[in-house]
């Protein structure tokens, strides 16, 4: 093992690596190229490309929630479920394929789960269950990750595959609504997801049940 080949430092690298080639190109082996060292050096900190994902993933979360930490502490659940879709999308924007590559991933650091104990008090207080709580968090996080692969993958291979007007033209001017509808669905991305929103934050917080389970919660 390298003296200066440190868990920090090979996810950076990864990080770096997964911006360049996307999570398809992103193996032990590039990375270990990209790192100037062997294969093996990296098996010594993480065992197969999936715990290096997980690594990734959680402080991907990790980024999130310090994001959620500046939020009061009194916040009502509706509020704070925006901001953490908010806070979701924009971390997995930043990296390329970033709702594939961590979406999924089993978060390695306790501390992460433990920093939710604090807001999950209060949203009981509240007068939520925290089965709703959970379930909340979940169908946000679920429809973040769809949302941001749609729009990642429309980003990434827009001229391809996705022209609009290649798209108005096979509709064609008979079908008016649905060439406009097409538009609307290729509008403005950050649009679009504060609508999407509007739609569900609503609807998974104006009614409160009773009971509730001990499952974990967020992820």
């Amino acid at each position: 093992m390298q003296a200066n080949l440190t868990r920090t430092r090979i996810v950076d690298g990864a990080f770096a690596l997964l911006d360049e080639v996307g999570i398809d190109g992103l193996t032990v082996r590039a990375l270990a190229n990209r790192l100037g060292v062997k294969a093996p050096a990296l098996y010594w900190h993480f065992d197969s490309k999936q715990t290096l994902l997980d690594e990734m993933g959680t402080e991907i979360t990790r980024r999130i929630g310090v994001t959620l930490d500046e939020l009061p502490d009194d916040i009502d659940l509706s509020d704070a479920l925006r901001g953490y879709a908010l806070a979701m999308r924009s971390e997995y924007l930043q990296h390329r394929d970033g709702a594939r590559t961590f979406s999924g991933t089993r978060l390695t650091d306790p501390s992460v789960l433990q920093r939710q104990e604090r807001s999950l008090a209060s949203w009981t207080r509240q007068g939520f269950a925290l089965q709703q709580i959970v379930d909340c968090f979940e169908i946000i996080t679920s429809f973040v990750v769809g949302f941001v692969i749609e729009e990642q993958e429309r980003a990434q291979s827009a001229t391809e595959r996705y022209d609009l007007e290649s798209r108005d033209a096979a509709v064609g001017d008979d079908h008016p609504l649905a060439v406009a509808a097409g538009h609307l669905i290729f509008s403005s991305a950050d649009e679009r997801f504060a609508r999407h929103l509007d739609v569900i934050i609503p609807a998974l917080t104006s009614f409160r049940f009773a009971g509730g389970s001990s499952q974990s919660p967020l992820r």
